[in-house]
């Protein structure tokens, strides 16, 4: 496992024309700087199709969801796509909750993400 941003572990896989990283972050996560690190990350790579595994990810908080939907805009700006996966039903909620879930489509598995099937409709 990479750590890149600081507090944040992940690991990365480069499939066809994506990019597919698996974030864990430890108990002093800086989120503050996750959007930028992760953007260097797909630039570093030249892929602009990021797929963000979160089966790790323990809270999704506010400022994790800022992050996201900054980089959204980021990689949506470049001709780009995100998709995340691996959310839990609480996750899901939060995403709901704040009306982002068509910003943030949320898919079960990588697979189903790559392929852009269903995205994960929880509760």
């Amino acid at each position: 496992m990479l750590e890149l941003a600081h507090g944040w572990h992940w690991d990365v896989d480069l499939g066809p024309d994506c990019l597919f990283v698996r974030i864990k972050p430890s108990s002093h996560a800086d989120h503050s700087c996750l959007a930028e690190s992760l953007w260097l990350l797909l630039r570093q790579h030249f892929a602009n199709r990021l797929v963000l595994e979160l089966d790790d990810l323990p809270m999704l908080t506010s400022e994790l969801v800022g992050q996201l939907m900054l980089l959204q805009k980021q990689v949506h700006t470049d001709g780009g796509l995100l998709r995340l996966c691996g959310l839990s039903e609480e996750h899901h909620t939060t995403l709901r909750c704040c009306q982002l879930t068509e910003h943030l489509p949320s898919y079960h598995n990588r697979e189903a993400a790559v392929m852009g099937h269903q995205p994960a409709l929880i509760g």
